[in-house]
């Protein structure tokens, strides 16, 4: 049994990232970028008009003589003189001699001329060339998550294909007699299996939309043949139950018997001690806890790292944020502990009901307390770290 730190230290060893493909920039949200994307153009990539107006040669004058017009994407030659103006829309080229556009709003304008009510600074309402961003400057460095608006801005430089990680492909497998399909009749001694839709849910929260759940009985053969096959086709293998030291457990054996190396096996913490990682070949393997709780803090803690720095992510944990505890917490285990808790601004309550199969709790707790092993009090009012799940 290892510490938390040292399993967090493994997994990150062994987290390698996805190989990299070409992607259309239309298609790449959520993506995490490869390479250093430099921009082909300056952008804007000529003087802009900030504003619906009129351009001219900014002087002590107020009135001025319109001899023309700019829409947007017109490319105007007008050479304007000092006392001339012409009409110009946002966006629209602005002519190479004029360098003031006044608003619209404050004018006086006739059909051939405009008094100026509001005289604006110099240089205003222009937007110069290569104001957001030069030709051959950074637009993105690698490692760069892909958001609606980076789309939006490497569209408008005229990009089309980005280098990004490859998304890991994802497997569950449910292990468990006892477990019936929500929906379905509920015999007795069945329960309803949710880990599975828990767990494809928290996957999408990173980026992952589809993850095959595949379902098996308690016995080794049918374990051990389901695992093969998986093993062959994904990235990523969450196994959710079997993997604690019962009659009927048997995911560990089946995931040896299947050429997994295994890098660690359980953890000292609560919950969810009994956690299997291993590897075969570029495949990582998570055997999680059956405990509803114990599962999806283990996804927090360990999974949830592992596929961030698989795609490529440069910050892969959960974030930490410090709040005063509001009341004493005590820790006789010796282990780890990762509590349900609520936080504000300032403070942090730890919530009852923390028995690793109830999600009750976990369905409105907006974090996880962190109680180190070490610590055998944390008392009212103490500093502590949370890891935010909200």
């Amino acid at each position: 049994m290892i510490q938390v730190e040292e399993a967090l230290s493994i997994i990150a060893e062994n987290s390698t990232s996805m190989p990299i493909r070409k992607i259309e920039v239309s298609k790449s949200l959520g993506y995490i970028l490869a390479t250093t994307v430099y921009s082909p153009i300056a952008m804007p990539p000529f003087r802009q008009s900030a504003m619906d107006g009129y351009a001219f040669i900014h002087s002590e004058k107020h009135q001025y003589d319109v001899i023309g017009s700019s829409q947007a994407g017109d490319h105007s030659k007008i050479a304007l003189k000092e006392n001339e103006a012409i009409r110009i829309f946002t966006g629209a080229f602005v002519p190479h001699n004029a360098d003031t556009v006044v608003m619209q709003e404050h004018v006086m304008a006739t059909e051939k001329s405009i008094l100026i009510t509001r005289m604006p600074q110099q240089y205003e309402n222009v937007r110069n060339k290569g104001e957001q961003i030069g030709a051959e400057e950074i637009v993105f460095d690698a490692n760069t998550l892909i958001t609606p608006a980076a789309i939006g801005f490497l569209s408008c430089l005229g990009i089309t294909e980005i280098e990004v990680y490859k998304k890991p492909k994802v497997a569950i497998l449910v292990t468990g007699n006892e477990l019936v399909k929500p929906g379905e009749k509920l015999p007795k001694g069945k329960i309803y299996e949710s880990n599975s839709v828990m767990l494809q849910a928290a996957l999408q929260t990173i980026g992952i939309k589809k993850a095959k759940v595949y379902k098996v009985k308690d016995n080794l053969k049918a374990t051990k043949k389901a695992l093969k096959e998986i093993l062959k086709k994904y990235d990523i293998v969450l196994v959710s139950g079997g993997i604690s030291v019962g009659d009927y457990d048997f995911v560990k054996e089946a995931l040896l018997e299947n050429g997994v190396e295994e890098l660690f096996y359980k953890i000292n913490q609560k919950p969810g001690k009994p956690m299997f990682f291993g590897s075969k070949n570029e495949t990582l393997v998570f055997a999680l806890p059956g405990n509803p709780a114990s599962s999806l803090t283990n996804f927090y803690i360990y999974v949830y790292p592992a596929i961030k720095n698989r795609m490529g992510f440069s910050d892969i944990h959960l974030k930490k944020v410090i709040r005063k505890l509001k009341e004493s917490v005590t820790n006789t285990t010796g282990k780890t502990l990762f509590l349900k808790a609520l936080y504000d601004e300032t403070d942090v309550t730890v919530l009852e009901g923390q028995s690793s199969a109830m999600l009750n709790t976990f369905a409105i707790a907006n974090s996880l307390l962190i109680v180190p092993n070490e610590a055998q009090t944390l008392k009212k009012g103490q500093l502590v770290t949370l890891l935010p799940i909200d």
